[in-house]
């Protein structure tokens, strides 16, 4: 008999590829012209990301600068959670997490999709904030990474540890 083929969908952050983009960001905002004389800077600020510049259009381009930056680099932009740019003193900040897990009510949405969905067989089942998919075909696997794919969550997605 053969043992069940699975694959854990997950919701992480390479957090070394995110200080990579910063880097990049930090060094293009510092040298572009546009950022002259606007105080404009990103940078960690303990677990979170820090932006500011001397307006709000500006703080934003800085968010704008970073974000492409993760782009490029291959970090979804679902796992990036800037907040709305707020005044502080003569500067304009806004600040940036990362979102790493799925959370329960969104990990009972995907079984549920994959339940009512999927191919007949798989089954699927919540460990923490991640989630474990298991059949006997690998096919059937296939289908369902799929499927989750086509769907628009507003969490980033990766399959790991497929066997």
């Amino acid at each position: 008999m053969a043992a069940d083929s699975s694959f854990d969908i997950v919701s992480k952050v390479d957090r070394q590829e995110v200080d990579n983009a910063l880097n990049q960001a930090a060094k293009e905002v510092s040298q572009r012209f546009d950022f002259k004389n606007t105080d404009a800077k990103i940078a960690w600020s303990g677990e979170s990301i820090e932006l500011e510049a001397v307006s709000e259009e500006r703080v934003k381009a800085v968010l704008d600068v970073f974000q492409s930056k993760l782009a490029r680099r291959g970090v979804s932009l679902k796992a990036l959670d800037a907040g709305d740019p707020r005044p502080s003193g003569k500067l304009w900040k806004i600040t940036a997490t990362t979102k790493e897990g799925i959370k329960q009510e969104d990990a009972k949405k995907i079984t549920k999709l994959i339940r009512d969905e999927g191919p007949k067989g798989v089954k699927a089942q919540i460990q923490g904030d991640e989630l474990r998919v298991s059949s006997k075909s690998r096919d059937d696997l296939q289908d369902v990474q799929k499927l989750i794919k086509d769907q628009d969550y507003d969490f980033a997605v990766q399959y790991v540890n497929y066997r």
